[in-house]
């Protein structure tokens, strides 16, 4: 016990473990009790070929000898019938769970939610909130307990967006928009990450999540909204330029309909490529 303590020690460093949203303890949940159901033929298979190599030893005299032997119906029965319900128990966590925790799945609330447009860039996130009319460069901010929908697209190659602590990756696709549905359930500021290799800049492509009180928000909202800069679509061109270890920006104006403009541009019967990614040697 005491051993099994220590090695729990680094449980609270993986992030995965340690959720902040309603999702991601789902997720946890999910985890631990595929994990667990796993274990239960592991943990007997490890005892089970020391305490033979143990008890068969050849120095074991006492061990009884049966060179004919090759059948036992309980042996059978215990190979057969146990890891056959545990995959069919997994079966039907991961039937219903992937239903339940559908990425695409809207989450019931009576708090109205929170749109948020996302656009995965050459090594940078940006973040557009359509009904603020605001946006933001590698931080995103929404209220505490109130449900926020992602809408995720890609101005280059394919990359995945990610908040651990809160839940579900989802992939980020040039002239397409997917969907990811999270709330966060505590206040606090949460790693954002992309967790798909796009280049020599990917391991930096770092954002943070925030989940503000109501008023801090609205703090945030209004933080945002003095800023001078605007986000038109010549702003966005230099934005989407190639570039790494980005500060956090915001734009008090967007252009209306940038987000679908994005999409857009690989659409069509000739369709813009997604920009290059050069690669280091």
């Amino acid at each position: 016990m005491a051993g099994l303590v220590v090695l729990l020690q680094g449980c609270s460093s993986i992030v995965v473990l340690n959720p902040k949203g309603t999702v991601g303890a789902e997720e946890k949940s999910l985890i631990l009790t595929a994990a667990g159901l796993m274990l239960v033929v592991i943990v007997p298979v490890i005892v089970m070929v020391v305490a033979f190599a143990w008890r068969y030893r050849a120095s074991n005299r006492r061990a009884r000898y049966s060179p004919e032997w090759s059948h036992s119906r309980l042996l059978e029965v215990a190979i057969w019938v146990v890891p056959i319900l545990i995959v069919a128990v997994l079966g039907y966590l991961a039937w219903t769970k992937s239903h339940s925790l559908d990425p695409f799945r809207p989450l019931a609330s009576a708090v109205p939610p929170v749109r948020i447009q996302v656009v995965s860039l050459d090594w940078k996130w940006l973040f557009i909130y359509p009904d603020e009319h605001v946006a933001a460069v590698n931080e995103v901010a929404f209220p505490v307990n109130t449900p926020v929908d992602f809408f995720v697209t890609s101005d280059t190659v394919m990359n995945s967006f990610f908040i651990p602590q809160l839940g579900s990756q989802i992939y980020t696709m040039a002239g397409m928009q997917t969907q990811l549905h999270l709330v966060a359930t505590q206040v606090g500021d949460f790693a954002g990450i992309s967790a798909n290799f796009s280049g020599p800049g990917f391991s930096r492509m770092t954002f943070t999540a925030r989940s503000l009180p109501p008023r801090d928000y609205q703090a945030w909202l209004a933080r945002a909204r003095s800023s001078s800069a605007a986000l038109d679509e010549g702003s966005y061109g230099q934005l989407a330029r190639p570039s790494e270890n980005d500060p956090v920006r915001y734009f008090s104006r967007v252009s209306p309909n940038l987000f679908d403009t994005i999409i857009r541009e690989y659409m069509g019967s000739h369709p813009r490529p997604p920009r290059p990614v050069e690669m280091k040697e």
